[in-house]
């Protein structure tokens, strides 16, 4: 399992494009025989599509959209309402399902897709995001599985989405500023209360740099304070979920 998440951790630092970041859960995804995976983030702006990196088939992906199932969709659902990671399939799901809902599920099993471990994205930079694994494996293996690599799964996500968000994000302006994705990055900590020295840490970079990166944002929107800037953002943030 080393191996294996030492891999995906250098296919990630070096992704440079979606294909690549495909490539690099893939090869994880399916060194612990997890068929597929599906990762949707949603945009800043309701008016721009959500970014969806997925190797799901794409026959299940047309009738998917042409059908409109993210409408009735159970997994949306509980991933847009609840932080857990979830593990959903016919006979797992915890909550009731309808006949349509059940369908959905009968469906997606005959394109491979039986059973799958969601992990929701609610880190508070942004709007929320999701990433699941799905498997055509028998419901007990599946559940051998994910008990002994949930942890595991749950970690790659967070990092998955990390380094995508970082890399792929097209939402980094505030007003007329365009920051860089550090300089957002570092400003969205400082808005939370985290020093430099804290930031450095959970970013893996030096208390210079993070203050380097907050004094180069603070020019950008023309403002003299970390406050200000934070004011600035958590008003952009409001202007674009309106």
């Amino acid at each position: 399992m080393h191996r294996v998440y030492q891999r995906f951790i250098d296919l990630l630092s070096s992704a440079g494009g979606a294909e690549d970041f495909s490539k690099a859960m893939a090869t994880a995804a399916a060194a612990m025989d997890l068929s597929c995976f599906a990762y949707l983030a949603l945009p800043y702006r309701r008016s721009r599509e959500p970014l969806v990196i997925s190797t799901y088939p794409a026959d299940w992906v047309t009738r998917y959209l042409q059908n409109n199932y993210e409408r009735l969709d159970p997994v949306i659902t509980q991933a847009l309402q609840n932080p857990e990671p979830f593990r959903w399939g016919l006979g797992l799901t915890a909550r009731q399902l309808s006949s349509a809902q059940q369908e959905l599920f009968y469906e997606a099993s005959e394109f491979g897709i039986r059973f799958g471990f969601t992990v929701p994205i609610h880190d508070g930079h942004g709007p929320i995001a999701a990433l699941t694994f799905a498997t055509d494996e028998k419901r007990a293996q599946f559940e051998s599985r994910i008990n002994s690599q949930a942890r595991v799964l749950q970690l790659m996500a967070m990092y998955f989405h990390a380094h995508v968000r970082r890399k792929l994000s097209g939402d980094r302006r505030i007003g007329e500023a365009l920051l860089s994705p550090r300089e957002l990055e570092c400003l969205e900590w400082a808005a939370k209360g985290k020093s430099a020295w804290e930031i450095g840490r959970i970013l893996g970079i030096s208390r210079h740099t993070v203050a380097s990166y907050l004094d180069n944002a603070k020019e950008k929107l023309g403002v003299r304070t970390i406050v200000q800037a934070a004011t600035r953002l958590a008003a952009a943030k409001r202007e674009e979920h309106n």
